[in-house]
């Protein structure tokens, strides 16, 4: 019945070309616009490390005085050194990373390659392991690494491909800030979006190309980019001047594999606070938090608000474009009450009608469909010639290609409804007799 019910919408659908097409475009202008902000808002939205963000947490303390605080305040979004330091070295997870961000100058060897600047991360061993960093060549360095200030150096493929042409660097030298650091690692592509470890340097569109140990790095001085919070007499670092001890201006990052380990966690920096208070160094109460990798990007608010404003609005429109569906429809089932009265007199229930109309209500919605989905791949190369950072990552995944089609054919069925079971409730004989 079904292949019956599908020739008989082709042949109903062909005999009104023109308010055919009023309704697949209808339809394919509403999906067309929602699917292109709900692409973009997925793709920022999504969880940069599936699999692993459910462990992953940010710590928070708030080593602050109290002027200008007020209660119930959130504590800084960064740590200052000895915080982070302290935190580090205390080793209470099963996985810990402090780190910063940077830039520094890269000599090649080649003199065909003029010096250049590149994005830098200075962090510990565990930051590899802890985010899944995958390598390409060689590893990451060692926690003994970290303390013995090791001149060891992993670069980005991208910057392997560029001074080396790819090849294995492992073990060659490279000139970074004025010192000879040894490359030990070549990382592979990897670019997780946003970039959730530090939102103060960039949350789309950003990479570091250069990940050197941290104390390493504070050794050589080398440039401190990112959000430096001062209080009290502290003073932001301008250059190769890091800031002062009552700065914030580091990030940290534990692993807690279990929820029991996260609530031991939390109850640990309360502890921490407590005796940082006691020393003198803190002056509040404990105020501390501990949320993992996507409540943290909740709380920050990643996903720009004129995305969700853009997705909101085109949402609204594809429902116009379902109400103006609605009714090319009830006026197109409504001109042909005639025929399925005929049909109702030579046997036909109203369900086998109603069932042969919300075919024709599918075909309406899967050509618009294909429409939609066109004129959201046109949609997104727009937003990928937009300036904003996040441009690049708007493409169509297989999800919401699935998405696209889906949500056609509801939208189609859905708009079909009203007019199938309109057409479907007028009684034969009087149809017949009026004709």
């Amino acid at each position: 019945m079904f292949g019956y019910y599908f020739d008989l919408a082709l042949r109903s659908l062909r005999r009104n070309k023109a308010l055919t097409a009023l309704m697949m475009l209808a339809i394919a202008l509403g999906i067309g616009a929602s699917m292109t902000t709900l692409t973009v808002l997925h793709v920022l939205s999504g969880d940069p490390l599936p699999g692993r963000s459910g462990t992953l947490y940010y710590p928070q303390v708030d080593p602050r005085d109290n002027s200008g605080i007020m209660p119930g305040q959130e504590p800084p979004q960064q740590l200052t050194e000895i915080d982070g330091f302290n935190l580090l070295h205390a080793g209470r997870a099963d996985r810990q990373a402090l780190m910063t961000g940077g830039a520094v100058p890269i000599q090649p060897d080649s003199a065909a390659i003029d010096p250049f600047y590149v994005e830098a991360r200075y962090t510990t061993a565990d930051f590899f392991a802890m985010f899944g960093a995958p390598f390409r060549y060689g590893r990451g360095w060692s926690a003994a690494d970290d303390e013995a200030k090791a001149r060891d150096v992993v670069i980005s493929s991208e910057l392997n491909e560029r001074l080396f042409g790819g090849s294995n660097s492992v073990g060659r030298t490279l000139l970074v800030a004025g010192s000879l650091l040894r490359i030990v690692g070549v990382l592979d592509d990897w670019t997780p979006s946003p970039h959730f470890y530090d939102l103060n340097t960039g949350s789309y569109g950003y990479a570091e190309q250069v990940f050197m140990p941290l104390q390493t790095a504070l050794d050589l001085h080398v440039d401190h980019n990112g959000s430096t919070d001062c209080w009290g007499n502290g003073t932001g670092g301008v250059g190769t001047i890091y800031p002062a001890s009552s700065c914030v201006w580091m990030q940290f990052w534990v692993q807690l594999d279990t929820p029991a380990k996260a609530a031991d966690y939390k109850e640990f920096l309360v502890h921490y606070s407590d005796q940082q208070k006691a020393l003198g160094r803190f002056v509040k109460a404990p105020n501390v938090r501990l949320r993992n990798l996507m409540q943290w990007l909740a709380y920050q608010q990643v996903v720009p608000d004129d995305v969700r404003l853009q997705a909101g609005l085109a949402f609204g429109f594809l429902l116009v474009c379902l109400v103006n569906t609605v009714g090319l429809m009830l006026a197109k089932f409504l001109r042909r009450t005639g025929e399925l009265s005929v049909r109702r007199a030579l046997g036909a229930s109203r369900r086998a009608l109603f069932a042969q109309l919300l075919i024709e209500s599918g075909v309406v919605g899967l050509v618009g469909g294909v429409g939609g989905l066109l004129l959201a791949l046109l949609g997104l190369w727009v937003v990928r010639h937009r300036p904003s950072d996040y441009a690049a990552l708007a493409h169509l995944d297989p999800a919401m290609l699935l998405t696209t089609f889906l949500l056609a054919l509801g939208a189609s069925l859905l708009a079909g409804l009203l007019p199938a079971w309109r057409a479907c409730q007028v009684a034969p004989a009087l149809q017949l007799k009026s004709n």
